[in-house]
């Protein structure tokens, strides 16, 4: 193992890490504007008490998500730096309105809606965290498209003076055919994320504070629709997105299920196979005929190339392409460049990504039948569903993560750098091995902290219904020190 497999190691446990947060924040923030909302409408208090519970459940993830989302700036520069140095232009673009328009929005009217209580009007007080749950969907929408510039570069040229990729074509890259799909994608999967969290969490309530197990029952019922609706969300725009991966990297695909030869018509669709050890040769499949084929193409009888043509085609069109753009062939091709990702990782990353993730759907469907009509006793088998069914979207989610980023390569841009260029150049196993052991020494006791104060406040449960004194809405803004 060298400094770049230890590189690549380390990113990848701090962004899997990291993404652990930023679904939860995202869907539970809309589901925290929607109690808040209702409330507002209904004047229950048990809906004002659910919007101030999963609230503090959604601030905690919310900080947590912040420190760990800091590390991932500083790895670019310490050890990617050949990387932003050859397409920092356009990558730092996307991040910079990240952080000063999305996160600002997300921070400054989070602490306007925590501080806000009876402080300032209510419909103002309840547009603060509906601005947070904006600035969570327009942060992830920039950080998307600095990913999606990755997996397909768009709206940059190559600057033979100064060796570097520079932007062209800021709106080009918001609207990357990508990112257009993965957006929808992931947006689904933060708020099948949230809805499982609070259908999980209000099932487990029902039991144990049984005074308010109606309020709970809510709670419970609410998550659940969110997380019915956001799983076909899923399911919907993967399978959108599935035909532009098709198109834009169709090594990937196929990759995903391990189809080394191309089909002209009617690919089957692999429910399982086994290969060889190093990946390169099929020796038994489960398949389901003309199923691979609508996916890729959206036609039964659409053509999938195999593994075994593009690793052979793939090469020399990314030259040419590369060649015409006028870029240095040490980004493009370097000798010891393998045009292949790790087959069984894709396949499997991929089948676990749809059905660990799509089991807290199908949980969800379980809780609505057994709470209908007014049922408020659930089996003890459904609550020990129910505290699972956070962690099934979550890991579904990272192992999505693990098959977008994996299946790229050789790329860190595909068909523009490898992976091997974009590593710092004077970055040594020792400086990576001592920065992996402080941020795993941090993470592990970030998390900790996390579950502790998650699992503490759900013990506690909601608070008391207290009355506070609104301000008027025709009420002038004062601040006292």
């Amino acid at each position: 193992m060298d400094a770049l497999e230890l590189a690549r190691w380390q990113f990848a446990i701090t962004t899997v890490y990291h993404f652990l947060f930023v679904p939860i924040t995202i869907g539970l923030s809309a589901i925290v504007a929607g109690f808040h909302t209702w409330y507002l409408r209904r004047r229950d208090p048990e809906l004002l008490r659910l919007a101030k519970f999963f609230g503090k459940l959604f601030t905690i993830n919310f900080a947590l998500g912040l420190v760990t989302g800091i590390v991932q700036e500083f790895q670019f520069g310490m050890n990617w730096s050949d990387y932003s140095k050859f397409v920092g232009d356009i990558f730092g673009a996307p991040l910079a309105f990240e952080a000063l328009l999305a996160f600002f929005m997300e921070s400054t009217f989070l602490g306007l809606w925590i501080f806000g209580w009876g402080r300032i009007p209510e419909k103002i007080h309840v547009a603060c965290i509906w601005i947070v749950h904006i600035g969570t969907v327009l942060s992830a929408y920039f950080i998307l498209a600095a990913n999606s510039f990755m997996q397909h570069p768009v709206g940059y040229k190559y600057n033979p003076k100064t060796g570097r990729a520079e932007l062209t074509d800021f709106i080009a890259v918001l609207t990357n055919k990508v990112q257009l799909v993965t957006f929808p994608h992931v947006l689904a999967a933060a708020y099948l994320c949230g809805g499982a969290l609070v259908m999980g969490v209000g099932l487990w309530s029902m039991r144990k504070h049984t005074h308010d197990k109606l309020m709970y029952r809510k709670a419970a019922r609410v998550g659940a629709v969110i997380t019915l609706i956001a799983g076909i969300g899923v399911s919907i725009t993967g399978d959108t997105q599935g035909k532009v991966m098709t198109e834009v990297q169709p090594m990937k695909m196929a990759a995903a299920e391990a189809l080394y030869q191309t089909r002209d018509s009617c690919a089957e669709f692999s429910i399982f196979t086994i290969g060889s050890l190093d990946g390169e040769h099929e020796k038994f499949a489960i398949t389901v005929p003309c199923v691979l084929s609508f996916l890729g193409t959206g036609s039964f009888n659409g053509q999938v190339k195999g593994i075994d043509d593009l690793k052979h085609e793939l090469p020399q069109q990314i030259s040419q392409a590369a060649e015409q753009r006028g870029e240095p062939a040490r980004y493009v091709q370097p000798a010891d460049a393998v045009f292949t990702p790790n087959i069984p990782l894709a396949y499997w990353s991929f089948r676990l990504m749809i059905g660990i993730g799509m089991a807290a759907s199908a949980i969800s469907v379980v809780v609505l039948w057994l709470t209908r009509k007014g049922r408020s006793e659930v089996p003890r088998w459904l609550v020990l569903a129910g505290i699972v069914s956070p962690l099934l979207p979550l890991l579904g989610n990272s192992f999505g993560w693990i098959f977008t980023e994996t299946g790229r390569q050789p790329w860190l841009v595909y068909g523009v750098m490898t992976t091997s260029s974009g590593v710092s150049p004077n970055v040594t196993m020792g400086t990576v091995i001592t920065s992996m052991a402080v941020f795993t020494i941090l993470y592990a006791g970030l998390a900790v902290v996390e579950v502790k104060l998650m699992l503490d406040y759900t013990r506690h449960g909601a608070d008391p219904y207290q009355p506070t004194k609104q301000s008027a809405d025709d009420e002038p803004l004062a601040f006292s020190y």
